[in-house]
């Protein structure tokens, strides 16, 4: 009987430990533009238009901010390992440039060579003033709004120059 149990207690950590790694297993993703290599290799400069551009692409990615003389097509794809953070496997963006007329001027692509990893400091922004405490902050007006006399409060005013109060 001992046999038995020791092997059923085998089979289970076996059992367990495939479920495990089963667990672990790596998940892509892929985020943004799906890229034509024939469609985006025919966008040309001092050919096209913006009217070009979108019939043949269809609309941006996002557009430049501060007018519409950029047009960015984005496409990435990540892959993940369990719990870890996603790693850029590859990356495409088409930088398309529009003159004044709305006609091309430059077409660039860029790959995942352009990818640079960051590590922002985790550290806050020190603010100027008074440090407050979470209770501070969150008992720090009681008593102090609507009171009579405060500027600003509800009740009745000795000020002059304020006839209403």
């Amino acid at each position: 009987m001992s046999a038995n149990i020791q092997s059923l207690l085998k089979l289970s950590a076996l059992g367990a430990l495939v479920l495990g790694v089963s667990a672990c297993g790596q998940l892509q993703a892929h985020r943004g533009y799906i890229f034509d290599p024939v469609l985006s290799s025919s966008v040309a400069a001092g050919v096209d238009n913006k009217a070009s551009v979108q019939g043949t692409l269809g609309d941006p990615t996002f557009k430049s901010q501060f007018g519409d003389e950029e047009w960015y097509y984005v496409s990435r794809n990540t892959r993940q390992l369990a719990f870890a953070e996603p790693r850029p496997t590859e990356q495409t963006i088409l930088h398309i440039t529009f003159d004044s007329a709305g006609n091309v001027s430059e077409v660039d692509r860029i790959g995942l060579e352009q990818v640079a990893d960051i590590n922002p400091v985790g550290d806050k922004t020190p603010t100027r003033g008074r440090e407050r405490s979470f209770f501070q902050e969150l008992f720090g007006n009681i008593g102090a709004v609507g009171a009579p006399g405060v500027p600003g409060g509800a009740g009745p005013s000795n000020d002059p120059t304020n006839p209403g109060g």
